[in-house]
């Protein structure tokens, strides 16, 4: 048997040919499993881990691998149960509108929480189907709202609804994949489509994609009237029951109104020019990478991923992330 060095994710490994087939038909598969163990953690940096941790696993028992499912299958199964072995010490990430508090007064101080195990936002690129056919389910699936409302479950009833909903798998597969009967599947599933519906809508059918027309043309306007300090123009762009939270900063604000007052209040820019936008996307949806003048070296810094959910009459929600690099997007480091 031949040997030689080969490289598994970020790890060096000592390769033989059944290692080469291996990876040869893994590797494929390694941007639907860190869209599915985002979806499970609600974190990117925690599911590229995961992903590794799935991969050297699977390396090391391909050998007494069967073929008695896919290999698309055990992958999974064998991701998911990674998942859930690093969930039981892990807290839920949660956006500020899941902490349970009332709407905020855009006067008031913000107060950022970096204790919070926050969500995170998932550039697209690492979900990025081949088939056409599975675009929208696929957007659908990683969508800020939705990948939120999974916090809410214990991370069993998030397998379980993920592998049943999302990836269509019956119920008796379910059961054998995390080691539980079919009545139990059953059971968690039951109780987790409760609990979401307890914790509020997690989709929104008349979400618009973000390259339809609709939602680029807000984008569009929405970079327009940060860029231009012009702060007045968006509130024609927001829905009436829109609302913005921005992660690490617990408070979130609703109504077009009130946006702007705290935009007004609490941005750090003071005119034109200050702001400058990326167009992006992420989990499915429209985003701008928006940087911010420093001062002292007249370059613009990355400051905030906007994660934006766009319907037919306006933007619906903002979720702006601070960030202090865009890297994983692919985004240069300044402007």
């Amino acid at each position: 048997m031949s040997g030689g060095l080969r490289k598994l994710g970020q790890v060096t490994v000592l390769a033989h040919e059944t290692d080469d087939e291996f990876l040869l038909k893994a590797e494929p598969h390694r941007r639907e499993l860190l869209a599915h163990c985002y979806r499970m953690t609600g974190s990117l940096h925690d599911a590229e881990d995961l992903v590794q941790e799935t991969y050297l696993r699977a390396w090391k028992a391909y050998g007494g691998f069967k073929g008695q499912s896919s290999l698309r299958t055990w992958l999974y199964r064998i991701a998911t149960n990674t998942c859930l072995t690093a969930l039981d010490s892990r807290q839920r990430r949660p956006l500020p509108t899941g902490l349970g508090a009332p709407s905020s007064d855009p006067v008031d101080d913000i107060t950022a929480r970096d204790e919070v195990p926050w969500l995170e936002p998932l550039p697209d690129q690492y979900d990025d189907p081949t088939d056409p056919s599975t675009i929208v389910a696929s957007r659908e699936s990683v969508r800020l709202a939705f990948v939120a409302a999974l916090q809410h479950l214990s991370p069993r009833q998030r397998a379980v609804l993920v592998l049943r909903e999302v990836l269509q798998w019956k119920a008796a597969e379910v059961a054998d994949a995390i080691g539980s009967s079919t009545a139990a599947v059953n059971s968690l599933l039951q109780r987790a489509r409760a609990q979401l519906d307890a914790a509020g809508p997690s989709q929104d059918d008349q979400l618009q994609p973000p390259d339809s027309p609709e939602a680029q043309d807000l984008l569009t306007r929405y970079i327009a009237a940060f860029e231009s300090y012009d702060i007045d123009k968006l509130v024609e762009l927001f829905t009436a029951d829109a609302v913005w939270e921005m992660p690490p900063f617990d408070g979130w604000y609703q109504g077009p109104e009130n946006i702007v007052l705290l935009s007004k209040t609490h941005c750090p820019a003071e005119r034109a020019g200050d702001m400058r936008f990326i167009r992006t996307t992420a989990n499915g949806q429209p985003a701008a990478a928006l940087y911010i003048i420093n001062r002292e070296t007249g370059v613009h810094e990355p400051l905030q991923m906007h994660v934006m959910s766009v319907r037919p009459d306006g933007i619906s929600h903002v979720v702006a992330f601070h960030m202090s690099s865009f890297e994983t997007f692919g985004l240069p480091a300044s402007l």
